[in-house]
This record gives C-alpha cells, sequence and structure tokens, in this order.
C-alpha cells in the first residue's frame, strides 16, 4: 500500500474495482443487445443507452443532493462543518471540495461526484447533532479519502451503468454493485485514520450509527460514496460495519 499526499492507496482494492467496471460496463452493454434482439429499434436503444449514461454520469452529484434533499452551505451558514473540511484537505493536500448538508435524522454523510474538481461532501442533519466534533472530523476524514482516492468516480459510474440494468438483470447487477462496494469502506476507514490519527474517534461514530439507524434507511442516493451504506453488502465481508469496528480496534 503506497501512500499519496495523506492519503494510503491501496492498489489491489483499485484494480478490482476497475474490473468491476469493465464487467458492470459488458453487462450494460449486454441489456442493451438484449433489447435490439427482442426488436426495439437500433437508434432508440442506442441514443437512450448513452442519454442515460451521460445524463447519470455528469449530473451524479447532483442527483446524488437531490435525491437525499441536500443542499450546499456556505462557510457562513455551516462554519463548524466547513472549518473541519477545511483542515483536513490542509493535511490531505487536495482541493476542498462543496459542502452540503441534507435535512434527516438519519446519521450519515457520503460524498459524490464525477471527479474531484465536480465532488461534494455531505452531512446529515442528523449526523451533525449526534457526533462529538472528533467523531465528525473522522467521518468527513472518510468521506474525503473517498473523493481522494477516486472512489466517487467509481461510485458515479456505476450509478449511471447500474440504473438499467438492475430492472433487467437484478441479481447479476447487485452482484457486481456488491463486488464494487467490497473492501472500499474498510479503505476508506484506514485511510481516514491514517489522517486524523485517532482511531476510537471513528469507531464511536460507526458504533453510534450502527445502533441507531434500521435497515430501512441505510441505502443512500445512487452515485455516491456513504460512511454507511450496510444493506448491500454481503455480511462477513470486509465492509459490514462490525468487521469494520473491529478492524479500527486492531489499529
Amino acid at each position: 500500500m503506497s501512500t499519496t499526499r495523506g492519503y494510503p492507496r491501496d492498489a489491489g482494492l483499485a484494480a478490482r474495482m476497475t474490473f468491476v467496471m469493465f464487467l458492470l460496463g459488458l453487462l450494460y452493454v449486454a441489456v442493451m443487445a438484449a433489447l435490439i434482439a427482442a426488436g426495439v429499434n437500433f437508434a432508440f436503444v442506442f441514443i437512450l443507452a448513452a442519454g442515460l449514461l451521460f445524463a447519470q454520469y455528469y449530473y451524479s452529484s447532483k442527483i446524488a443532493l437531490f435525491s437525499m434533499h441536500a443542499k450546499e452551505v456556505s462557510p457562513a451558514e455551516a462554519p463548524q462543518l466547513h472549518g473541519i473540511v477545511d483542515r483536513l484537505c490542509a493535511l490531505a493536500d487536495m482541493p476542498k471540495p462543496r459542502v452540503a448538508i441534507a435535512d434527516t435524522d438519519v446519521p450519515n454523510a457520503f460524498a459524490t461526484g464525477r471527479n474531484p474538481s465536480d465532488a461534494v461532501v455531505c452531512a446529515t442533519t442528523g449526523i451533525l447533532r449526534r457526533l462529538e466534533p472528533a467523531e465528525l472530523e473522522a467521518v468527513l476524514a472518510h468521506e474525503l479519502s473517498h473523493i481522494r482516492r477516486g472512489d466517487i468516480a467509481v461510485s458515479a459510474a456505476a450509478g449511471a451503468t447500474l440504473g438499467p440494468v438492475l430492472r433487467v438483470a437484478p441479481g447479476a447487477g447487485r452482484r457486481l454493485a456488491d463486488r464494487v462496494l467490497e473492501g472500499r469502506e474498510a479503505a476508506a476507514d484506514v485511510a481516514a485514520v491514517g489522517l486524523t490519527r485517532y482511531p476510537p474517534a471513528l469507531v464511536t461514530a460507526l458504533e453510534r450509527m450502527r445502533d441507531e439507524a434500521t435497515g430501512a434507511v441505510r441505502r443512500g442516493p445512487s452515485g455516491a460514496a456513504l460512511l454507511w451504506n450496510v444493506a448491500p453488502v454481503p455480511a462477513g465481508t470486509a465492509d459490514t460495519v462490525d468487521v469494520r469496528i473491529e478492524a479500527l480496534l486492531e489499529l
């Protein structure tokens, strides 16, 4: 594992995510081919597929914020949140993303965008109310690692690809989505701790959300990398919250 300006980079995880994205692309093409074979006009299928991919990828951050009823906030509107993001971005030597707040009591945070220049980091009002400053810093360090490591680009591409695929081949699409997610959250935990140097803060933040959240609210917006996105992750993998907490305790 190498380090890039404050965040470690896991080459093996990056390679696995790239391979799975390739498989998602093949599945997307297969779905389009099936529609054509079923008699749907080729030009219509091509234009529809290209249009959906472009719109869902290019506007991934706007779609994610809209689906969470989130809005961007200025430093004057959320000074503590901006202050923490400013400090972490300085430590990581990375551009500061836009900052948003989602008005929901569900404790969560996510990063979204097609690339670092389009990135947004968002916290819910629920998580802002519940976490202590050190815990919130750990959570935001986790989300910023998704931006710095390029995870949000994978999320945006997966969100754009999986929309039509899940309607036609939900089983295969969900299994591939699980493979994209597997290992990513645990790696972001390690990256966050590498930046903050304080594992207990992220441990207690994860414990709070594990104890308070319900299965109905664990899924987040398509095209976003969430702190708490347990529902689609197979039990026993590196990304289940209990396994993540155990790994952090070992640190």
